[in-house]
């Protein structure tokens, strides 16, 4: 009889190993699975805040020519689709940068004389600088710059930045068809335009 009972008691040791070791896979793998979908909503979340800025139909490429050390003027602005709008910018010294509207958007804002705007719009000081001329042209609401004016003197501002008043009639037209074009998408809301999924456009 003994080494019945033995046998039966090491099948109970056997069969509450597998069971705690079934449990313990079961649980790691609710646990994984709750990690993923977490993940998944965080890069959801992180997906519709990047798609809740505003957006373009309309783009504008921007000329910009420095005139003397530290000091630019736009020469030309013509309307462009949305994907090749941005600055083509021309030194002093003979060399030439093109801007994409991203790489133009850090630099507005993260330089001191223009990230004032955005930050603390009371402080904010003018100049004649490449990213106040960026901030200021019709590119400058690609940027992020407000289409509500914020400052009494801002046709001021904006009419400084061109380097004839022609130039600046012709920016006003284009600027104006890019406004026009704004696309706001809704804010925290994971549907589209009308509520059937994501929709698509350019990004400002």
């Amino acid at each position: 009889m003994t080494p019945l009972r033995k046998h039966s008691i090491l099948r109970r040791v056997k069969d509450i190993t597998l069971s705690t070791t079934l449990s313990i896979a079961l649980l790691n793998g609710t646990v994984l699975l709750q990690s993923c979908g977490g993940s998944n909503d965080s890069e959801t979340e992180q997906s519709d805040r990047t798609e809740s800025s505003d957006q373009f139909g309309k783009g504008v490429r921007t000329y910009i020519t420095e005139t003397s050390p530290g000091n630019f003027k736009i020469t030309d602005e013509v309307q462009v689709d949305p994907k090749q709008a941005g600055a083509i910018v021309n030194y002093a010294d003979g060399h030439r940068d093109t801007l994409s509207v991203q790489a133009a958007k850090r630099l507005v804002q993260s330089d001191s004389s223009t990230s004032r705007y955005f930050n603390n719009p009371s402080s904010y000081h003018h100049g004649s600088g490449l990213s106040s001329v960026l901030l200021w042209g019709s590119l400058g609401y690609m940027l992020g710059r407000s289409t509500t004016p914020r400052f009494s003197n801002e046709q001021q501002y904006r009419s400084g930045v061109y380097n004839s008043p022609q130039t600046y009639e012709r920016a006003n037209r284009v600027g104006s068809t890019v406004t026009s074009s704004r696309i706001s998408r809704p804010s925290g809301g994971r549907s589209g335009f009308f509520g059937g999924g994501r929709s698509r456009g350019a990004s400002s």
